[in-house]
């Protein structure tokens, strides 16, 4: 696994450094930041083999509901490596991203349809407020643990977000938005989310 092999390097490596350096703190910042980004290429298999995490679509993915609640997430860095087609430029790649994400949104709707009450929520810095908006979504305050996770996996996130664009490029985290929405609510943007998902899916077959 490259990414696997490549991220033990660069810990030994920052480790030698904090050590001649006697900066100890570097080598202890390099082992989470590591950590990471290789822990989801051993969680996400087995999370998902166990129900605790569902695909709606490869980049799309549910926790199983509790207290009335469902979390959404994208895809991981795992998924990122294995799902997106190498041969796609950044323009492509952004377009498949949120055509996955609207294929999945529409199936977790199918799945819960009957549980219209169920509160579906999801924090993201890459989804237009506005767009979430016309889905049925409803933007609320991001707590600060979600923001401590989710700086705490900056390097995971930046890694993701240039593979998303096809180059090195710094994720907007400090925009980032949490947004919340009843099934029921989304069952009834369901047209749009459709349509907007029909419109990618044509853009991308056009420009492949």
């Amino acid at each position: 696994m490259v990414i696997g092999s490549v991220s033990i390097a660069l810990l030994l490596v920052f480790i030698v450094i904090s050590l001649k350096t006697e900066v100890y703190i570097i080598g202890v910042f390099m082992f989470f930041a590591v950590l990471t980004i290789i822990a989801p290429f051993y969680d996400m298999p087995s999370l998902k083999k166990s129900g605790r995490v569902i695909y709606h679509s490869p980049l799309f993915i549910s926790e199983k509901p509790t207290n009335g609640a469902i979390k959404i997430h994208g895809g991981t860095l795992f998924d990122y490596c294995f799902v997106i087609d190498k041969k796609m430029n950044g323009k492509q790649r952004t377009n498949f991203i949120l055509q996955q994400y609207l294929d999945g949104l529409l199936s977790l709707m199918e799945q819960y349809k009957e549980n219209k009450h169920l509160i579906v929520k999801g924090t993201s810095y890459i989804i237009n407020e506005r767009t979430a908006e016309k889905m049925g979504f409803k933007t609320i305050k991001t707590d600060t643990f979600q923001k401590i996770i989710l700086n705490f996996n900056f390097l995971n996130v930046l890694l993701s977000y240039s593979i998303a664009k096809n180059k090195l490029s710094f994720p907007a985290v400090n925009n980032t938005k949490t947004f919340q929405a009843e099934i029921g609510e989304l069952i009834e943007r369901k047209e749009y989310v459709e349509n907007l998902n029909q419109s990618l899916k044509r853009m991308i077959a056009s420009n492949y």
